[in-house]
């Protein structure tokens, strides 16, 4: 019987990734997030107070996702999955679907899925969306309004424990496309043991000191397909 433990690699991913398929960040001045404040759209109370406004700007970021295909970095992290020895975990504070759409098989998502409902009651009774319009009033099948799941600023992220769990036993990290900013999610970093290799592929490089650090000043479609070649050639 043979011993072998495949090399566990967790993918931290972030708004960079996305981009670079076409998908706007609320960080981009000419974004689909240019018109709209956070608080108009992405808060609890914004929903309280003006639901149809909320649903609607979901429905166009779900629609803006399904136009988008994913790219190179997605597919480069697809191969280094399906290859023996390895054992990929994506964690990603997206929404979009691109991971999954390009074969990955371990996503957790930190902040929500957009091509998902959930109860307004119960953060994880979820349900999918065909297409990309929510109508105003449909409900879940335990009676409550459904909303975008979503994580609204202000609310507690539901997968940061599984998250964490998942980084305490990486082998090594490839950190891509995220300022490392948006907290708590930014916090994951510093659960990984003492000494684990983190690649950091940022054309901007975040505010990151720790130990075994290799900096890759590229776009994520650049950038990640390089460190899985070099994964897979050593």
């Amino acid at each position: 019987m043979s011993n072998f433990t495949p090399m566990k690699i967790v993918v931290f991913t972030g708004a960079g990734i996305s981009r670079e398929s076409g998908i706007a960040t609320f960080r981009d001045s000419d974004g689909l997030w240019a018109n709209y404040r956070i608080e108009d759209v992405c808060t609890p109370e914004a929903l309280a107070r003006n639901r149809e406004g909320v649903i609607d700007f979901y429905n166009m970021r779900r629609r803006e996702v399904l136009s988008k295909e994913p790219n190179a970095a997605h597919h480069a992290l697809v191969e280094l999955e399906r290859r023996p020895g390895f054992e990929v975990e994506v964690i990603t504070q997206n929404i979009d679907d691109l991971h999954e759409r390009a074969g990955s098989t371990r996503v957790t998502h930190l902040h929500g899925e957009v091509r998902k409902l959930r109860s307004s009651r119960d953060e994880l009774a979820t349900v999918p969306i065909e297409g990309w319009e929510q109508k105003y009033d449909t409900r879940h099948p335990d009676g409550s309004l459904l909303r975008p799941f979503v994580v609204f600023f202000g609310e507690s992220v539901p997968m940061l424990d599984r998250a964490t769990e998942i980084v305490r036993e990486a082998d090594l990290m490839i950190v891509v496309g995220t300022s490392l900013q948006v907290y708590p999610a930014a916090s994951l970093v510093h659960y990984l043991r003492p000494c684990t290799p983190i690649y950091l592929i940022d054309p901007n490089t975040p505010d990151l000191r720790a130990e075994n650090l290799h900096i890759i000043r590229e776009p994520a479609s650049v950038g990640v397909p390089k460190v899985v070649e070099k994964l897979l050639k050593e």
